[in-house]
């Protein structure tokens, strides 16, 4: 019998820590698993992991072992994942790897305590073994009866004609070779560029005590490019990504376009950029990328786990003002953004959730626990990084829906500030809302107009504090699907965000000198 890994059983506590990377860190080639797809089965109750002998009847056995010691609720999270990755250097493969994945994540709640083990061994010995731990989190009643099983279905948001784990290595390469020649022919001063492909076939199943069992297929590509340029003995570098829950087609020459035109000119326009200024003075947030903020600096405080704990500051403020009127936020998890599912992992359908609308808490992004807490439907938000991990409240595609105020109204409207454009990392403590962020580069406002570029800044302020302080919303919404993750309880997740050029009363500014 192969070594079975579990995790004893734990009690939900979040840190109050998250942060967001821009471009992503990929994991290691892991094992030598097959990368195997087997076909799904047939039947009523028949489904993908059938071909790995965990059938429903194998399910049903394991969801009741993990009731077994009286848990109010049990369940089965299966996954099955092939990544692979190629990465080209100065116009050679440098790097390629698959990684296969595949085992799962059994949970058993009781109130609001959490059981949870994992097994990469999906024989039914090792499964009912991680239930029996993860049951340990129950005492006192009875063991209790799982439901039948019944299957639930849903529309496919992302469908892909040909699979991932289907294509091969010899359609990928010529897509990073014309990166690569792209990069190169956009100005001589282009010395190095380094791209990578990588993709996602991922299988995933949730079946609970309930009777719940449902399946769901969940793609993923992320095309990036980074530039290195030399000028006068003075080197520069950055890059571009873009990500959807797609397949090869995503991957077209519009796509290969946009990434090297981003790629060479974020970092070709560092060679003109100064310091910036340095003291508090207002803001303005181009459309896009900067609406990491708003996912760091104010969506965090509005997952529910952090409410519930009393540890985020929109603690107990349903129904309150926490934004000017015309300030209204979404999380969605609709459509191909990187950060959309159909389901979340827990196996609830994905929706919009408006969480501020028109300056006012409306809501907060419930998983199982939080909505059982607060007597509400789950938002669809519980999401894990894999079957190692229970699922907590995360984001999945957060933004600020447009105004009415054109780009050029809110830039002129401002004497002396800061036009920021390409974030890179930022970090938020939870409790008390403060961030910092670090400013690859933006602009100088100076009489109303767009000036010289400033690099290396960082923005430091509290994001209920710059979310009351809004002053202008442009018309100019930008959704972002990049290569980035959002990090959250050890837990890594793909998520998407987005804003309309905004302007804020102010926000201090640090850098390593003053203008």
């Amino acid at each position: 019998m192969r070594d079975i890994n579990r995790r004893d059983f734990l009690r939900t506590a979040g840190s109050g820590i998250a942060l967001i990377s821009l471009p992503p860190v990929l994991a290691s080639c892991a094992g030598s698993k097959s990368a195997v797809r087997p076909a799904a089965s047939s039947g009523a109750h028949g489904t993908y992991f059938d071909a790995f002998g965990v059938d429903a009847g194998c399910i049903r056995r394991v969801v009741g072992r993990a009731l077994s010691r009286g848990a109010d609720f049990s369940e089965v999270y299966l996954q099955h994942k092939i990544t692979h990755w190629v990465g080209l250097e100065d116009g050679q493969v440098n790097r390629a790897f698959t990684q296969v994945d595949l085992g799962a994540g059994i949970r058993a709640l009781q109130g609001d305590a959490t059981g949870f083990a994992y097994s990469e061994d999906l024989s039914e010995e090792a499964l009912l073994a991680a239930a029996e731990t993860a049951a340990a989190v129950a005492s006192g009643k009875g063991p209790g009866v799982p439901a039948e099983l019944s299957r639930a279905r849903h529309d496919n948001p992302y469908p892909v004609e040909v699979p991932w784990s289907e294509v091969g290595v010899d359609k990928k390469v010529p897509i990073l070779e014309r990166v690569d020649r792209a990069c190169r022919a956009k100005d001589p001063r282009i010395i190095k560029v380094i791209s990578y492909l990588t993709d996602e076939f991922c299988r995933i199943l949730v079946a609970n005590s309930e009777g719940l069992l449902v399946e769901d297929d969940q793609p993923m590509v992320v095309l990036s490019a980074s530039c290195v340029a030399e000028q006068n003995g003075r080197t520069e570098t950055s890059g571009h990504s873009l990500s959807a829950r797609d397949g090869l087609p995503f991957v077209s020459e519009a796509t290969v376009n946009e990434v090297v035109r981003r790629a060479a000119e974020y970092t070709l326009l560092l060679f003109d950029a100064g310091p910036p200024p340095v003291g508090e003075l207002p803001v303005v947030l181009a459309p896009g990328v900067p609406g990491i903020l708003l996912h760091e600096a104010m969506g965090h405080g509005f997952e529910a786990d952090f409410n519930r704990k009393g540890v985020s500051i929109y603690s107990n403020r349903i129904g309150e003002r926490i934004a000017p009127a015309g300030v209204t936020i979404l999380d969605d998890g609709s459509g191909r953004i990187r950060g959309s599912v159909a389901i979340d992992d827990e196996g609830t359908p994905t929706q919009k959730t408006v969480l501020v609308e028109d300056g006012v808490l409306r809501s907060y992004l419930h998983d199982r626990i939080s909505a059982r807490h607060y007597k509400i439907a789950s938002t669809g938000s519980g999401r894990r990084e894999s079957f190692r991990f229970p699922p907590v409240p995360r984001m999945r595609n957060t933004y600020m829906l447009a105004g009415r105020s054109s780009p050029e109204e809110i830039i002129g409207s401002v004497k002396r500030g800061l036009y920021a454009e390409m974030f890179s990392n930022g970090q938020v403590n939870i409790g008390a809302g403060d961030f910092t962020f670090y400013l690859k580069h933006g602009r100088l406002i100076e009489d109303g107009k767009l000036q010289g570029y400033v690099k290396d800044a960082n923005l430091i302020g509290s994001g209920p504090k710059v979310l009351a302080a809004v002053e202008m919303i442009g018309s100019d919404l930008e959704i972002v699907s990049g290569g980035g993750y959002c990090g959250k309880d050890g837990q890594r997740v793909p998520v998407g965000f987005g804003l309309p050029t905004l302007k804020v009363g102010a926000i201090s500014i640090g850098g390593r000198s003053a203008s």
